[in-house]
């Protein structure tokens, strides 16, 4: 019997296995959000850029799993001019560290959660609307 462990010799995901794990939850989408979605851009980073933590008031990277920038759809109007596009990001570490954290979910249903709640901001829904409708970090 040997002494490794199945996962010895494993590597964590990189970024491109996080990128197919979101969109395959994109794909995933039931049909009347799907289309919308698809105009998002997915960038997936291994840490949110200091920027991103000043802007939000964040001093650990490792406490952002992911970020929506851009227009709501419920804010949007045809009379506006032309903006940077609407971006999900998704920071694979801290998502990583969660997933090791919690040690109950897949890497897919985690990923999945965090890819739906950005895209929730990008529909016009609040944190708090979101957290009435989804008790996943309870």
């Amino acid at each position: 019997m040997s002494d490794e462990l199945p996962w010895q010799e494993a590597e964590a995901p990189d970024l491109d296995a996080i990128e197919t794990l979101a969109r395959a939850a994109m794909s995933g989408l039931p049909a009347q959000f799907r289309a919308a979605a698809a105009q998002v851009l997915l960038r997936i980073a291994d840490l949110p850029d200091d920027a991103m933590l000043d802007d939000l008031g964040i001093d650990s990277p490792f406490e952002l799993t992911g970020l929506y920038e851009g227009v709501p759809l419920t804010e949007k109007s045809f009379d506006d001019p032309a903006g940077p596009p609407d971006t999900i990001w998704l920071f694979r570490r801290p998502i990583l560290d969660e997933w090791a954290d919690r040690g109950t979910v897949t890497l897919g249903a985690l990923v999945s959660h965090v890819l739906v709640h950005e895209l929730a901001h990008h529909f016009g829904w609040t944190d708090e609307e979101i957290a009435r409708i989804d008790r996943w970090w309870e």
